[in-house]
């Protein structure tokens, strides 16, 4: 099975200065959730792959974390979807973990807890940290301008708008 990995915040969801706090924050861009099933319905499996520093950061705990992909995977679910698995590193940005992106130990995590290969596989982000992580791995880094980040024009980056047109690109 291919395996498509997928930032959650400025991909399939709005991202918020403030942190996305409660799953009442959450709302995920249009046609984000429709992109999701459209690539489980060619045989990708989806893995979400996040910095959550909001955690470590005391502004959200693990049980509201939790409620926003709940609530992530109820309106998949509305719509014949699901997320396969979530990984998320809780650190803040100068605690010098491994798992934050761009490092590239949440990656290895997804590897070595699923037991796949990430050479080659797509991960959809929308910062370059996303894109340092995903080539630290050997995975094919994918930007979306949908974001709260600036993306670079790079000729050696795809670059699409939003999700839905990353996976229309990918199918």
């Amino acid at each position: 099975m291919r395996t498509l990995l997928l930032d959650r915040d400025g991909v399939i969801n709005h991202d918020s200065h403030d942190f996305i706090r409660t799953a009442a924050d959450w709302r995920a861009f249009p046609g984000s959730l429709e992109a999701i099933v459209r690539a489980q319905r060619a045989g990708y499996r989806i893995v979400v792959v996040s910095n959550q520093s909001g955690l470590a950061r005391r502004l959200l705990g693990i049980a509201d974390l939790n409620a926003i992909h709940r609530r992530l995977q109820d309106e998949l679910e509305r719509i014949g979807g699901y997320i396969d698995a979530f990984f998320f590193c809780p650190h803040g940005p100068d605690e010098g973990c491994q798992c934050r992106k761009p490092a590239a130990g949440l990656l290895q995590s997804v590897q070595q807890r699923l037991g796949i290969d990430l050479q080659g596989t797509p991960f959809v982000g929308d910062r370059l940290s996303d894109v340092e992580a995903a080539r630290a791995v050997g995975a094919r880094p994918i930007l979306v301008r949908s974001g709260m980040h600036a993306v670079p024009d790079d000729s050696e980056l795809e670059i699409f708008d939003d999700l839905s047109c990353a996976v229309t690109a990918l199918l």
